[in-house]
């Protein structure tokens, strides 16, 4: 049987969702904040000691500057709300991607998360936020003197994090959509048409269990 260490997230279908329901995106970035929050807590019980969420990547910049302030009002909200409650249920926070570019108070709130999370064992769950594969690649080259793999996974985001068992993307597309890139080179894929609001514990389930029986070769027979 399969061990499991990392499921990483593609939360797609927040904005299309609350559409649906003549409530704007905004609404479904709100629905998909309670999935999270589901998930993570569905994962502890099944004793995951990693996931991944892709938050905003750097092509979301392209998106109407509205609902960009409305995403990081969410997250710096939810952290200040909520980070009794993390540091309660033993979750570790840390931050994936750029986020030295990002406006001084949202950057002064996912540092402080991450600190005051810092010794916290339960999971480690790390928040893609400003992101993007090719950048992260690019720059750990240009920090890379002796070029090897072992050197240069040394300055991705992700080391001394297990690379992803299991990527599971929500909404329908089928694409990987600059996440990860390098750490995925064997991650199991699966694709759900469920937007992310409707993802919920039971559907990570069944995808455990197929992990669980799935016959990972890593280029052995």
């Amino acid at each position: 049987m399969n061990k499991l260490n990392h499921v990483a997230f593609i939360m797609d279908g927040n904005g299309r969702w609350g559409k649906q329901r003549g409530k704007g995106r905004n609404f479904g970035h709100l629905k998909g904040v309670e999935t999270v929050k589901k998930i993570v807590k569905a994962s502890i019980k099944s004793s995951i000691p990693v996931v991944t969420f892709y938050v905003f990547s750097s092509e979301n910049w392209k998106r109407p500057k509205k609902e960009i302030i409305f995403l990081f009002k969410l997250i710096q909200n939810y952290f200040l709300k909520e980070i009794n409650n993390i540091i309660m249920q033993g979750i570790r926070i840390n931050i994936l991607g750029e986020i030295n570019k990002l406006s001084s108070d949202i950057k002064s709130t996912l540092k402080k998360t991450s600190a005051m999370t810092k010794n916290n064992k339960k999971i480690l769950v790390n928040l893609a936020i400003n992101y993007g594969s090719k950048n992260e690649i690019l720059n750990a080259l240009k920090k890379t003197k002796k070029i090897n793999i072992k050197n240069f996974e040394k300055n991705l985001y992700t080391y001394k994090v297990p690379n992803p068992d299991i990527l599971i993307r929500t909404g329908g597309h089928q694409r990987l959509s600059n996440f990860l890139l390098w750490q995925m080179a064997y991650t199991e894929l699966f694709f759900l048409n469920k937007l992310w609001p409707d993802f919920n514990s039971n559907d990570l389930k069944n995808i455990i269990k197929k992990y669980k029986k799935s016959k990972r070769n890593f280029g052995k027979i």
